[in-house]
């Protein structure tokens, strides 16, 4: 969700810091996968609103100014072996997932790059797998526009 390792493992290890200190509080009302998941959800969702409130000058600058950098740090994937066509589409992928709304964005990462069961995603947001199921079909919508909208400049 967060698209740094090293930030990534920031937030685990305050996660298992949390369970350490929460444990004796868990209700088992959900199983402990999906209670320690909820916490790195919430955990990361905490990252990203602190970070988007530090950029937040700088992306409505972005949006305004075409040519201008964007002065948020852009995720690498420089993996071994990876076509240069693979690294641009996987780039486009990860800046159209990160202008989905906060709720769409999670839903879509949970059940497409964690392969999480809506299910699990529903107990984990806690709300309905319908609600779930209906944040998943708007966010593979406006990935849909999105996408499309690159493909097509980069196609002219």
């Amino acid at each position: 969700m967060v698209q740094d390792h090293g930030i990534a493992e920031d937030i685990a290890q305050e996660v298992f810091v949390t369970v350490f200190r929460s444990v004796l509080s868990f209700n088992e009302r959900s199983s402990i996968s999906t209670w320690i998941c909820r916490i790195t959800v919430n955990k990361c969702l905490d990252h990203l609103r602190a970070k988007t409130r530090q950029k937040r000058t700088g992306f409505i600058s972005m949006l305004f100014n075409k040519d201008e950098q964007p002065l948020h740090d852009q995720p690498v994937f420089d993996h071994p072996g990876i076509q240069l066509e693979r690294k641009e589409k996987a780039r486009y992928l990860f800046e159209a997932i990160e202008t989905l709304s906060g709720t769409q964005k999670t839903v879509f990462i949970l059940a497409h790059i964690e392969e999480l069961p809506q299910k699990d995603i529903a107990d984990i947001m806690n709300m309905s797998v319908k609600a779930v199921e209906s944040l998943l079909q708007r966010a593979k919508a406006n990935l849909r526009k999105k996408l499309a909208a690159v493909y097509t400049k980069e196609n002219e």
